[in-house]
C-alpha cells in the first residue's frame, strides 16, 4: 500500500469514526439528560421535540417485537447487511464510496445500541399539530443521505450514460 493509499483510505476511515462517534455522543447526552430529568419529552420548538423511545426493531420501528430470538435474528441480518456494504466500501469509488461510508458509519452506531442495551435510542422527533413524524436518531440521518446519495447516483446519473 502507497503512502497516497494509505493517506485516501485513512480519511475514508475518519469519517466512519466521525459518524459513529457524533451518533453516540447525540445519544449519551439525550439518554442521560432525559433521563435524569425523569422525563422523556422536551419540547425545543412548535415543530420539533426531543422524544425518546427505545427502538427494538429496525428503520422506523418495524419488526418491533419482544422476543429474543426474533431480536436476535434481525440484528444477525444486520450485521451481515452491514459486513456486505463494508465490502461494497472497499469495492465503490467516487461519491459512491461517500455513500456507502454514510451508511455503514450509521449502522455502526445503531448496532454498537442493538448490541450494548438490545435497543436503538430514537430521539428526534418532527411534528405539526399532532401528526409525528417517524422518530429517528444521528445514525439514522446519515444512512438516509447515504441511501439517497447512492439512490441518485444509480437511477439519475447512471441512467444518463
Amino acid at each position: 500500500m502507497t503512502l497516497k493509499m494509505f493517506k485516501k483510505n485513512l480519511y475514508y476511515f475518519l469519517i466512519i469514526l466521525f459518524i459513529f462517534f457524533f451518533d453516540r455522543i447525540t445519544k449519551i447526552l439525550v439518554v442521560k439528560n432525559l433521563d435524569t430529568s425523569g422525563n422523556d419529552f422536551i419540547e425545543v420548538t412548535s415543530f420539533f421535540s426531543l422524544n425518546l423511545i427505545w427502538n427494538q426493531g429496525i428503520a422506523f420501528g418495524l419488526f418491533s417485537l419482544d422476543q429474543g430470538l426474533y431480536y436476535n435474528s434481525i440484528t444477525v441480518i444486520i450485521l451481515a447487511i452491514t459486513a456486505i456494504i463494508f465490502l461494497m466500501i472497499i469495492k465503490s469509488e467516487g461519491l459512491e464510496k461517500i455513500g456507502f461510508i454514510l451508511v455503514f458509519g450509521g449502522s455502526l452506531g445503531n448496532i454498537f445500541d442493538r448490541i450494548m442495551y438490545k435497543s436503538v435510542p430514537d430521539f428526534i422527533d418532527f411534528h405539526i399539530n399532532n401528526f409525528h413524524w417517524f422518530i429517528f436518531n444521528v445514525a439514522d440521518i446519515f444512512i438516509t443521505f447515504g441511501v439517497i446519495l447512492l439512490i441518485y447516483l444509480e437511477l439519475i446519473i447512471k441512467v444518463r450514460k
